[in-house]
């Protein structure tokens, strides 16, 4: 179908596809760098461990250096339409020099800055609370060391520190999210006081006041991962508390609720109490297996809600997730494109019509649009956003994306 004929298709039901694509335009959506190369990292000192995170498979072309890295996420941003952002962990510096997690300076990105600065790709970042040798008890701002928790507090606090830096030179604030994977393999029996000690962590580590315009701070929650099934003390319900208290973002990771949960319902319970939110779009299966996204239903109810309940202005869309069996670059790719795809269906929803039809408990009404609305012509209105961004499709973006592979494959 041609665009032309499917932009007729949607104006008969009041939607009209030319503001749909512009809005979709403007989506910057935060590409993780931990996907090209297996949550690996560049650090020459650690004493690393897994700390919980683990990327499984072995499939050829594993980015080994920052520029490998760069080169393979500059060819993910060519595939994918609009202009997107990069985030970035700390474990991921780009220097000569050794510094220990407590000895970070922005110094050690600059050619990180330097690149996004050169390619109009905007940082957001992250401290590294794992894969180290003081990680390695799955706890870090909360341990019962003070000695240790003063390491994991100076790491923050630098993070924090680089983060601004970086917000400062794009001219565009660097978010700044904080995740710890303290937790306890089997049953705790002082839940308080960890949780008493992570907080007195956290307070310490953002003390220092920093221009929103610059940084902004989020935290994230977690149910459960290895190493902490009985016990993660950073969870949703402490961190939705800490961050109203302290005029944070909240982190909601779709991979860190229960696989009953609809992380879409928490939307907007959350909006309701905090200025912004950021969200990590991952695709949990069993368990926090950060999968790369599909455009199945929990991203396309994620994607209705932020359009539906206006959320759009006031959510930060950041991608979560590392699969080493299948090409890195390609699931940079799928997984970016699966996310527009579904934000561009929401924009083309007749939301007005929806809502007229839920306000009067005409719930007969709502369910025939919503189902009917099912067979409407996307595909052609993504075709066209596409070719408007000179990004292929279908088999030419196969062809693509092989052809990459082939060209890294052979990276020891």
């Amino acid at each position: 179908m041609s665009y032309d004929t499917a932009k007729a298709a949607f104006a008969e039901w009041g939607v009209d596809t030319e503001a749909a694509l512009a809005q979709l335009k403007t989506i910057p959506i935060s590409m993780h760098c931990w996907q090209g190369d297996d949550v690996v990292g560049f650090e020459q000192k650690t004493g690393a461990s897994g700390g919980g995170i683990q990327a499984t498979g072995n499939h050829p072309g594993r980015a080994r250096t920052p520029d490998e890295l760069r080169a393979d996420l500059e060819f993910a941003y060519s595939m994918i339409p609009g202009q997107h952002r990069l985030n970035l962990h700390a474990m991921y510096l780009d220097t000569d020099a050794t510094p220990d997690r407590d000895e970070i300076e922005f110094k050690h990105f600059v050619p990180w800055v330097d690149w996004g600065h050169d390619h109009g790709i905007k940082l957001d970042f992250n401290p590294t609370f794992f894969a180290h040798a003081k990680a390695d008890d799955n706890l870090t701002l909360s341990h019962p060391d003070a000695g240790i928790r003063d390491f994991w507090i100076e790491h923050g606090k630098r993070s924090r520190e680089i983060a601004a830096v970086m917000g400062a030179a794009q001219g565009a604030a660097c978010v700044n999210n904080i995740w710890v994977p303290d937790g306890y393999k089997d049953i705790p029996v002082d839940r308080m006081a960890a949780r008493a000690r992570l907080e007195a962590s956290l307070d310490t580590m953002l003390d220092r006041r920093h221009d929103k315009g610059a940084m902004l701070d989020a935290v994230e929650s977690k149910l459960f991962g290895i190493g902490v099934e009985a016990c993660t003390v950073g969870s949703h319900e402490f961190y939705l508390g800490y961050a109203i208290r302290n005029e944070t973002l909240l982190c909601l990771d779709m991979g860190h609720f229960h696989p009953t949960e609809n992380i879409a319902d928490k939307l907007s319970a959350v909006a309701l109490s905090l200025d912004e939110i950021l969200l990590h779009v991952s695709r949990p299966m069993r368990w926090d297996s950060d999968h790369v996204i599909l455009l199945n239903d929990d991203i396309l109810q994620m994607a209705q809600e932020l359009v539906s309940a206006d959320l759009l202005e006031r959510t930060r869309i950041g991608l979560d997730f590392f699969d080493a069996t299948i090409s890195r670059t390609a699931a940079w790719v799928i997984g970016t494109r699966n996310m527009q795809k579904a934000l561009l269906r929401a924009l083309l929803t007749p939301w007005d019509r929806l809502r007229t039809a839920e306000d009067a408990l005409d719930f007969t009404t709502r369910m025939a649009v919503t189902e009917e609305f099912k067979d409407m012509p996307f595909g052609a209105v993504w075709a066209e956003f596409s070719a408007r961004a000179d990004v292929p499709n279908g088999p030419a973006l196969i062809t693509e994306l092989e052809r990459y592979q082939s060209s890294v494959a052979g990276r020891g």
